[in-house]
């Protein structure tokens, strides 16, 4: 796994679509949001019975503040590994947007320094989207399918 940027100049938001999972210490994640206990927990049975994580998070590249898979990165931390496959973006760049699941105003600022500061929102506060070919996505679209085994991350 490694990580590698490809694209198209006139499309910047085509080189996010080309980055490789690569492997992150788990200590180096930074989380700004809580994870919901009941999912923790249903999360943690699939992947103890699955012994794989099939998919990367989302993380930035500077901060290494978590975008996506916050539930994930818990669960792995409770199996007691040590990496995690992550899919690391500049969070600067302009395709990349933050919303809000809930009735509330949101910026990336706040995101980074909620993470930098161990400030946590409520599980599920902030959805990443992503701009690709002039269409806002989900995040979790840059995410492929890793089928990473457990014992690998340990």
């Amino acid at each position: 796994m490694s990580r590698k940027k490809e694209g198209t100049e006139s499309d910047p938001s085509n080189s996010i679509l080309s980055i490789k999972p690569t492997l992150v210490e788990i200590e180096l994640l930074k989380a700004h949001e809580e994870v919901d206990k009941v999912y923790h927990e249903k999360l943690k049975k699939i992947i103890e019975s699955d012994k794989v994580l099939k998919k990367p998070i989302v993380a930035d590249i500077n901060t290494y503040t978590i975008l996506d898979g916050h539930h994930r990165v818990s669960v792995l931390r409770s199996l007691g590994c040590r990496l995690v496959p992550a899919v690391l973006v500049d969070y600067n760049s302009p395709s990349i947007i933050v919303e809000s699941w809930r009735d509330m105003r949101i910026d990336k600022e706040t995101v980074i320094s909620c993470a930098l500061n161990g400030k946590m929102f409520p599980p599920k506060t902030t959805k990443h989207m992503i701009q690709i070919n002039g269409k806002l996505k989900h995040i979790s679209f840059i995410q492929k399918t890793v089928n990473v085994p457990l014992d690998l991350l340990k």
